[in-house]
């Protein structure tokens, strides 16, 4: 028996006719087009989760190779001559992202965060820039915390960065 359904679509017992394409769909199409829909949404954020911990744990660990050549010393001039050839080998190999100055940020992410276990996955390399440009460790500590429990993006991070709130809150608790 044929029927209207509230999409305009012509349905019997076991297909559906499609208004968009006029094409013959089994019943129930609809529901299992939006669980295939979630799926893939889920597996999209699994993988960019996983881009995202696995590309922290590589600029973390370039930082640390960077700090073992350099035998501990952040700034020295035969270390400034590395970072400099090392950045253009690695730039011919693989491309954008190593740069001179952005293997200067990942030496400063290790040396800032020297505990892996301390690298929080749920914050973006974007996130561990700005952290890193703050040098009281108290205060990084606690804009990392915030950026995980109030979910900050990077640029709701850098408004309450500038707006003090570190500073205002600490004023707050010695009143």
């Amino acid at each position: 028996m044929k029927k209207y359904n509230s999409m305009n679509s012509f349905e019997n017992d076991n297909l559906v006719v499609s208004n968009e394409d006029k094409s013959l769909l089994p019943n129930g199409y609809p529901e299992w087009k939006k669980s295939i829909e979630q799926l893939i949404e889920i597996s999209k954020l699994r993988a960019a989760i996983s881009v995202n911990a696995d590309t922290l744990k590589l600029y973390w660990n370039i930082g640390k190779v960077i700090m073992q050549i350099q035998k501990g010393e952040e700034r020295s001039k035969y270390g400034e001559l590395l970072l400099e050839k090392l950045s253009k080998k690695l730039t011919n190999e693989f491309g954008r992202g190593f740069s001179k100055r952005n293997l200067e940020r990942m030496r400063k992410f290790y040396c800032l965060f020297p505990i892996w276990t301390s690298v929080l996955s749920e914050l973006s390399w974007s996130h561990y820039l700005e952290l890193i440009k703050i040098d009281e460790e108290n205060k990084r500590k606690f804009y990392q915390n915030e950026c995980i429990n109030s979910k900050w993006s990077v640029r709701e991070f850098q408004r309450q960065k500038a707006s003090l709130l570190y500073e205002r809150l600490i004023m707050s608790k010695d009143k």
